[in-house]
């Protein structure tokens, strides 16, 4: 069962996240025309990633609704929940109306079916995570199985990336531009019967059973979370910060940077964040396991510094006019990313005691959405509209990564801790191994 549990959250993970990308994707590339016609280029694609943003905004909504349901009913049930709302928005994103049939409400709904898909996303990360996690079969190698769901990112891109521009390539311009773009928004429906046919065939974790049976199961799990252990949740939301905004900025503002500001073709920009996330595949799982050896918050410390330390020869290569050397840039970006994604899951999720870990986890990581996700491809582009230099955006990450090293010299080594329930009567504390 833990087998399956592990199974069902890598592959539900990257079908929400497959949701996700696609709509990036199009956020990035056309949603400027079909949604915002009549704004410049630079004021089109702002607007068009304000209604990607809307999503970040709603993740916390989601991680606070469904984190309360699975500290309280269970995670099973949960991931089910988030699996049919993400699939049915993603879906509807693709029946929406353009500028040009409904002229600003097409917009409107966008914003509407984006929330929808935030607050399923907000929902979904804790449960998979936990799902592949909470068994006691993961002692001791939970920094490599946490980073299964997290590879789940990957795959979702790459599927994503793969779909819309296969149905890009297979039609005209003008045929993708009228209907084409819809393809990979309805192909998710398909997705999500598959990943609802492995999330049900799945029992509940043993670590979730186990609090039930012990009494330890909170009424307000939410509220709880917030009264004792807020702190815990600030901390690991800034964590985040450099993270957070880097993948955005690898992968949703190079996009729309490559193709307005560097002159590429958008395939060759889409084929090289797909080349990127293909090795991602191995990486995340590579300094997932590497934390099991060396320690968690060490990994986490050291991603930060690579981070820092490359975020102005990242956009150097990007600048470089070798596309080859762009490609590189590109490729790199995900792999030093990763250094930080891969253990994040199992660290954020052992630094929260059972009764509360769905909440806590599913918030703490949620609520960078805001702060450090969302904004960030807005950021950039606003930047490099108003100084025409990449400097000023390498400068923003690099404080982000600052950010994020001050807060996790505050959290505790939690390496090897049981995600087991506390005992009945007992507070939850959080021990350092």
């Amino acid at each position: 069962m833990a087998r399956r549990g592990l199974l069902a959250s890598t592959a539900g993970s990257a079908i929400e996240w497959y949701d996700f990308y696609v709509y990036g994707l199009s956020a990035a590339l056309i949603f400027n025309q079909l949604f915002f016609p009549n704004s410049s280029p630079y004021s089109g694609t702002l607007l068009a990633l304000s209604t990607f943003f809307a999503g970040f905004v709603a993740r916390p909504l989601g991680a606070m609704i469904f984190g309360h349901f699975g500290d309280r009913i269970g995670r099973r049930r949960v991931l089910i929940m988030t699996t049919l709302l993400m699939g049915f928005g993603t879906v509807f994103v693709g029946l929406a109306p353009t500028y040009s049939t409904a002229g600003m409400w097409g917009a409107g709904a966008l914003v509407v079916l984006r929330v929808l898909q935030g607050i399923g996303v907000g929902g979904d990360w804790g449960g998979s995570v936990l799902m592949a996690t909470e068994w006691s079969s993961a002692k001791g190698r939970r920094g490599f199985m946490g980073s299964l769901p997290q590879f789940g990112s990957p795959l979702g891109l790459i599927t994503a990336t793969a779909v819309t521009e296969g149905a890009s390539r297979l039609m005209s311009p003008a045929a993708y531009e009228s209907f084409g773009w819809r393809i990979p928004f309805l192909f998710s429906l398909v997705l999500t019967g598959i990943a609802l046919y492995l999330r049900l065939r799945v029992a509940e974790t043993s670590s979730f059973l186990e609090a039930k049976q012990a009494g330890t199961v909170r009424q307000a799990p939410v509220a709880y979370l917030l009264r004792h252990h807020w702190r815990m949740v600030l901390k690991t939301t800034l964590m985040r910060a450099g993270q957070h905004a880097s993948f955005y900025l690898f992968t949703t503002f190079v996009l729309s940077y490559g193709v307005t500001s560097l002159g590429h073709e958008r395939s060759t920009m889409l084929l090289a964040v797909m080349l990127a996330a293909a090795v991602s595949l191995a990486s995340t799982l590579f300094w997932g396991a590497l934390s099991d050896r060396i320690g968690r918050k060490r990994m986490l410390q050291i991603g930060i510094v690579v981070m820092f330390v490359f975020a102005l020869p990242y956009f150097g290569l990007l600048n470089s006019g070798v596309t080859s050397l762009m490609v590189v840039g590109i490729v790199l970006s995900l792999v030093v990313h990763d250094m930080q994604y891969g253990p994040q899951s199992s660290f954020i999720a052992e630094s929260f005691p059972a009764e509360v870990r769905y909440s806590g986890a599913s918030l703490g990581y949620q609520l960078s959405s805001i702060t450090s996700g969302g904004p960030a491809a807005l950021i950039a582009t606003a930047l490099m509209a108003h100084y025409n230099s990449t400097v000023p955006i390498a400068l923003y990450l690099m404080g982000m990564c600052a950010i994020a090293f001050v807060s996790l010299l505050f959290m505790p080594t939690v390496d090897g801790r049981d995600a087991e329930p506390a005992q009945a009567g007992t507070p939850a504390r959080h021990v350092p191994s």
